[in-house]
């Protein structure tokens, strides 16, 4: 599965913009971190686009609807597939792959990083600096949804230190053109 095929498959299941947002910033980050580990960034950029496509239309099944839906009807890679349910930690699929800790790593912090580029006055992840996230990062009552443990469990399960996997991420999402075609 290459990420032309992906993107068409997660526009065809994701009626959110917000979502396809989301996921558009995960591939991002993968992306970034594909690179800086050389590791193959297609496969990256797949796992960050597909990794939540079936959630609003299967939200009670996710990941595993996508998942099964995958196996059946692409060719993705049993290590997309495997990333993929292991992102979401109430699988308690073991993340034993580089490609499965970044996932879900890089997953709920490009969440904060985009919450915190949205309350900015220029709404703008090019002008956010570490500080900024960091505070909102402490601050639990922002971007609530966002999971701080997991944000944290990720960087040591990829074996960065918090404060440069955020760094990471935000120069990732720094990249990233302001509005995606969608």
């Amino acid at each position: 599965m290459n990420r032309a095929q992906a993107y068409a498959l997660m526009l065809e299941h994701t009626p959110s913009a917000s979502l396809r947002r989301h996921m558009l910033n995960v591939e991002t980050a993968m992306r970034w971190y594909a690179r800086h580990w050389q590791e193959d960034e297609e496969q990256y950029a797949v796992t960050g686009l597909l990794h939540d496509f079936d959630y609003e239309l299967h939200p009670g099944e996710h990941p595993t609807w996508g998942v099964e839906y995958l196996r059946a009807n692409t060719d993705a890679t049993p290590e997309v597939l495997d990333a993929i349910m292991g992102h979401a930690a109430y699988t308690n699929t073991p993340r034993t792959t580089r490609l499965s800790q970044t996932l879900f790593a890089v997953d709920e912090l490009t969440g904060l990083v985009q919450a915190s580029a949205l309350v900015r006055p220029d709404g703008d992840v090019r002008q956010m600096e570490l500080k900024s996230l960091k505070k909102r990062f402490k601050n639990r009552a922002f971007a609530a949804g966002v999971n701080r443990d997991e944000v944290e469990q990720g960087a040591r399960e990829l074996g960065v230190e918090l404060d440069e996997h955020m760094e990471n991420v935000l120069a990732a999402m720094r990249e990233m053109p302001e509005t995606p075609a969608e």
